[in-house]
């Protein structure tokens, strides 16, 4: 049954969208403003949470093709490359590492040598994580293999409610900082916008220029976390029943060495990617492909498929569909035209701090992560063309504000899969709750880039 909030969101959106579409817009064509007016809708429901995410992105899809707001290839464009394959290929390989057992077995392994208390729980999250990051080419379904293991911990610790929901965020939240060490930590949207700036950039050279930056920002989102959600009350970790697991697990087993063949072949496949050329996407699209054949494989099956959510897919493909049909349509233009200043500040600090606040600002007018990086993203390298600065400077400014700053949960689908009581536990409450320490982290990350730049010689 819909809730009063529902009602309000749905009907909020529907007006704004017809504001947006008939009052006169000066600079803005016909189809860019009908783009305009269906993406600010689209995040009001979003934001309303009016519905589930993927009947939200799929109203959107079906109404840029029945306005004729753009062509449905350029609207379904996300299907013409290997975005939407990589992901698909990424939560088939998530689900042979959990079916083969080899991901629980990292986990539990963590458990018994780091876990004692409430801190070391938030920490030892972090770096279930980063290790898995590694293996594991996506931050979603990682998570939820992660949180998997840690609902056993809250339930054999007997851990409170209130404490629970916070570990529940800590393991979804993680996954945002965390996702940009590596080129592969989240292989939707690092590859994206290394696309979106032109330039060659392989899996080494973007651990060279934004692991260290990136690594300090998970460093300080897990000390935020620790500062903003304290215990409730003292917590007591159950070595033994985590050991008696692992135990039982026995040593490893022909599926999880299989598995670790698998993934070695996937990490070696990935950093080599700038010597062979093969896009990263078509390599976890073969490599999870082979994981289900008999013999070398049998990893996967036919239920195998259950484990890619296609609210998901439409959500990106909704996503990447408002960025290039912005492009299209003349939108994204017109945002960058009236929101940006005819001339950049000359200090590199101050230039960074404003491609960053005017990121967030766009991100929270559009929601999601891949549609305002489709609209900032080459709205500054326009901006900066004419500047003598490499085109990967402001576009990785702009991913990294847009990337670690939310407030709601729809603006950084990493939170939003995580929410619910079939998932996180959470709810937006504590997004919100944790938005201004984000905020600040976000601006640190973005100096420390600066510095840390200047040293390898990018700007």
């Amino acid at each position: 049954m819909s809730s009063k909030k529902q009602i309000i969101g749905l009907m909020t959106g529907i007006a704004a969208a017809l504001s947006l579409y008939f009052v006169p817009l000066n600079g803005l064509s016909h189809q860019g403003q009908a783009c305009l007016a269906l993406t600010v809708m689209t995040v009001i429901l979003w934001a309303f949470q009016v519905a589930q995410a993927g009947y939200i992105s799929g109203l959107l899809l079906a109404l840029f093709v029945i306005l004729k707001v753009a062509e449905p290839s350029v609207v379904f464009y996300s299907w013409t490359g290997t975005t939407m394959y990589l992901i698909i290929g990424a939560y088939l390989i998530a689900s042979a590492v959990k079916n083969s057992g080899l991901g629980e077995r990292i986990a539990y392994w963590f458990i018994v040598r780091f876990m004692h208390s409430y801190r070391s729980v938030i920490v030892s999250i972090f770096c279930m994580t980063f290790v898995l990051s590694i293996i594991i080419p996506h931050p979603w379904p990682r998570a939820f293999l992660i949180m998997s293991v840690m609902t056993e911990v809250i339930q054999n610790a007997k851990i409170s409610r209130r404490d629970a929901i916070s570990i529940g965020f800590t393991v979804f939240a993680a996954s945002v900082p965390i996702s940009t060490i590596f080129l592969t930590g989240d292989s939707t949207i690092n590859p994206l916008v290394v696309q979106y700036a032109g330039v060659e950039l392989g899996w080494f050279g973007w651990l060279k220029i934004m692991g260290l930056p990136c690594a300090v920002a998970a460093v300080l989102t897990c000390i935020a976390i620790l500062l903003v959600f304290r215990p409730s009350q003292p917590i007591t970790i159950d070595k033994k029943a985590a050991q008696k697991k692992l135990a039982d697990m026995g040593r490893l087993t022909k599926k999880e060495f299989r598995a670790i063949f698998w993934l070695f072949l996937a990490v070696l496949l990935w950093v080599t990617d700038s010597l062979h050329g093969i896009d990263i996407g078509w390599i976890t699209l073969l490599i999870a492909m082979l994981m289900s054949m008999p013999g070398i494989g049998g990893l996967l099956t036919a239920k195998s498929w259950g484990e890619v959510p296609v609210h998901v897919l439409l959500f990106i493909t909704a996503a990447i569909s408002i960025g290039k049909v912005g492009a299209v349509t003349g939108m994204n233009h017109w945002i960058a035209t009236t929101l940006l200043p005819s001339s950049a500040p000359s200090n590199l600090f101050l230039f960074a701090a404003f491609v960053g606040l005017v990121s967030i600002m766009i991100h929270m007018l559009l929601g999601s992560v891949i549609a305002v990086m489709g609209v900032a993203v080459p709205a500054f390298l326009t901006y900066t063309a004419g500047m003598s600065i490499n085109p990967l400077v402001p576009a990785l400014w702009a991913l990294t504000a847009i990337v670690l700053h939310y407030v709601f949960p729809f603006q950084n689908m990493s939170i939003l899969v995580g929410m619910g009581e079939e998932n996180g536990l959470y709810t937006q409450k504590e997004s919100i709750r944790f938005s201004i320490p984000l905020f600040i982290i976000a601006f640190f990350t973005i100096a420390v880039e600066v510095l840390w730049w200047m040293l390898l010689g990018l700007i």
